[in-house]
């Protein structure tokens, strides 16, 4: 899989309540949430891609990509499996940095 570019900027949030069988209403507070408990996460997986701690990468990744599909924000979930995966793998060759920028990215558009 490939890095992706996503950009969340022009949610409909109708069209993403029904895909996740909510009320609209509850979409700007699920919204805030995500951003706020990924910036936690974002950090920690920062600093797990900078001293390569294998265990580290793969909470953090599996964290994003777990919240990030529950609100069907694909692209980020595929990268972050893709982190989550390859540091269950201790594979030192993958791109973490560049998935990390992607996802991070992601998440400033939302």
């Amino acid at each position: 899989m490939s890095i992706r570019q996503a950009n969340y900027a022009n949610l409909d949030h109708v069209e993403m309540a029904a895909s996740i069988g909510l009320n609209v209403k509850h979409i700007p507070i699920l919204i805030d949430s995500f951003l706020s408990e990924s910036n936690g996460a974002i950090t920690k997986l920062q600093d797990a891609i900078e001293n390569k701690v294998f265990e580290e990468i793969s909470k953090n990744a599996h964290f994003i990509k777990g919240s990030a599909g529950n609100l069907k924000f694909d692209e980020i979930y595929t990268m972050a499996q893709e982190l989550e995966l390859n540091a269950n793998n201790r594979n030192p060759d993958f791109n973490y940095v560049g998935y990390f920028n992607a996802i991070s990215e992601a998440i400033l558009t939302i």
